[in-house]
């Protein structure tokens, strides 16, 4: 129950009143930067002092709520594109910066009877012994794109589609596979890699060439105070570029 109670708090969103948000910075994030995001903040916070108020959610809700004017001071995309269009409509300081490129994973719970491997035949295998196979809503949500990018390029979209369960973001995809609400998942390479997750679990990596590069970028909101130009920069040290590596993003240069 206590590994539901965390993962589950990724999946939810909490708005605070503009006033908060003036003297603590809220950092809107893609779930799947949960671990990797908490811990560099613990390591701000015992740097710095500074607290920070953090939501994740998926990249396609968090956007939405910035173009109807939730007080996000820093918004980290598991999508460029997401930034992108905040930009054209002149809703943050600048372009933006890439900072990760994302993986997806095949998970599945310890012990389970299903083998999972990127390779055609096993992946059919795998599909048919399931009764249900989680990814995160490709409609607003980069890594289920990514997932459904890799099962048509596997030429196995018409067969699991059937089966398939949508989780509002891949923490809550993940959920499903941990809790028995999936057989297995197509996850991110983030969260299975943490240590809460992988007691419980295996992953299989797919190949990157199988789907499109999941580049992920993060961005100010427009006017943004001096705490968040501080976390921003934080964002970009070394410190905290090896505990994204860690995390199992690859940062560009």
């Amino acid at each position: 129950m206590h590994l539901l109670k965390n993962l589950l708090f990724a999946v939810l969103v909490f708005y605070l009143p503009a006033c908060m948000a003036q003297s603590i910075p809220t950092v809107a994030a893609a779930s799947d930067l949960k671990f990797a995001l908490e811990e560099i903040a613990a390591n701000y916070k015992a740097d710095k002092g500074r607290d920070l108020k953090m939501v994740f959610g998926s990249s396609g809700v968090l956007w939405q709520q910035i173009k109807n004017g939730a007080p996000f001071a820093i918004f980290l995309s598991a999508d460029e594109a997401y930034i992108d269009d905040l930009h054209k409509y002149g809703i943050t300081l600048d372009g933006g910066s890439l900072y990760a490129i994302g993986r997806i994973v095949l998970l599945g719970k310890k012990n389970s009877q299903i083998k999972l491997s990127p390779d055609k035949e096993s992946l059919i295998k795998a599909i048919q012994v399931a009764k249900k196979i989680a990814i995160a809503n490709p409609d607003h949500a980069p890594y289920g794109r990514a997932a459904k990018e890799f099962l048509m390029s596997m030429g196995v979209w018409d067969l699991i589609e059937p089966k398939l369960v949508f989780g509002e973001n891949i923490s809550q995809a993940t959920i499903f596979a941990l809790t028995g609400s999936a057989d297995f998942a197509i996850s991110a390479l983030s969260l299975a890699t943490a240590p809460v997750i992988k007691v419980q679990a295996t992953y299989v990596l797919i190949p990157d060439q199988l789907h499109k590069p999941l580049k992920q970028k993060m961005v100010l909101i427009k006017k943004p105070a001096a705490s968040a130009r501080d976390f921003y920069q934080y964002l970009q040290e070394p410190k905290s570029i090896q505990i994204m590596t860690r995390h199992g993003f690859l940062v560009p240069p």
